[in-house]
């Protein structure tokens, strides 16, 4: 109870009671609310039976709900607004509660108090400022005060609170996006330069092979083969003139002049064509194979 919104502050001078119904030290009878006499129950002049709400003294806090009527003529000018029950006002004062003469032992039969509504109650009485014992037009406004900011509830703080974390999550969630769009961006980027690296690669292979194969042909000089591996027109005319050459060379060592040089002229003019006469003529080799030469 002590944790709800207090709907009605004030400050009040109390006193205690304890009403059993035994008819000890002026017991007037049981309670008017219906509920046995007990720690916790309090007395008001007006407030609603059933209303329920603390009281503070010296930074302590007693729960309570009014469950009876009084005080009686202390109330009178608005002096003693609130009955506290006997065990309560006990141990708000620090003093020791007798069970045999209803009565607490020691201390002052009075205390300033400061009470907190916390809900009206649905019995007998009236709401607001307390009035003394059957005097409802004498209202006791002075007993009532706006409430403390301490005992206000916390919700506009906490709302504040709540819109700041949402906020500081919204900018982190943003920030993290930004960085995964920059991280995104920037592997695309790096994406992009790989395969333009890539495709020039290819391109500089590319032209380095055509360029490798022309001069290949070059060097070459003739396309000896097409496309299927069989020899071209042109190869096999390549072919046939190689051995024509080949055969006019020889031809035409075979008929060179003898003597220590070849193309020396010979008497009849004849150059290369003349007839070998010497020891490094064919025919002289030849004759040596046959045995003439001996």
């Amino acid at each position: 109870m002590s944790n709800d919104t207090p709907i009605q502050y004030g400050e009040v001078t109390a006193t205690y009671f304890w009403d059993d119904g035994s008819g000890i030290n002026g017991d007037t009878g049981a309670p008017a609310g219906g509920e046995p006499m007990q720690k916790g129950l309090f007395s008001s002049p007006s407030w609603p039976l059933g209303t329920e709400g603390y009281i503070e003294y010296e930074g302590e806090q007693h729960e309570f709900f009014i469950g009876d009527r009084g005080p009686g003529e202390p109330s009178n000018d608005c002096d003693v607004l609130l009955d506290i029950d006997g065990k309560t006002f006990a141990d708000m004062m620090g003093e020791e509660w007798n069970d045999e003469s209803l009565v607490v032992n020691g201390g002052n039969g009075h205390a300033e108090v400061e009470y907190f509504i916390t809900e009206w109650g649905d019995g007998n009485g009236e709401e607001g400022a307390p009035h003394p014992f059957q005097q409802p037009d004498n209202k006791c406004e002075d007993a009532v005060a706006p409430v403390p900011e301490e005992h206000l509830p916390q919700e506009e703080e906490d709302e504040e609170e709540a819109e700041e974390e949402q906020a500081e999550e919204e900018q982190a969630e943003e920030e993290s996006e930004d960085s995964s769009e920059k991280q995104d961006e920037q592997e695309a980027e790096e994406e992009e330069q790989q395969d333009a690296a890539s495709a020039t690669s290819e391109d500089e292979g590319s032209d380095d092979g055509v360029t490798a194969e022309t001069a290949a042909n070059d060097l070459s000089g003739f396309g000896l083969m097409n496309a299927e591996g069989t020899p071209s027109a042109a190869g096999l005319l390549t072919l046939a003139i190689i051995p024509a050459i080949l055969i006019a060379l020889a031809f035409a060592w075979i008929r060179r002049p003898s003597g220590a040089h070849a193309g020396v002229t010979d008497d009849s003019g004849k150059g290369l064509m003349a007839q070998s006469e010497g020891r490094h003529g064919i025919a002289s080799i030849i004759d040596r194979l046959r045995g003439k030469d001996e």
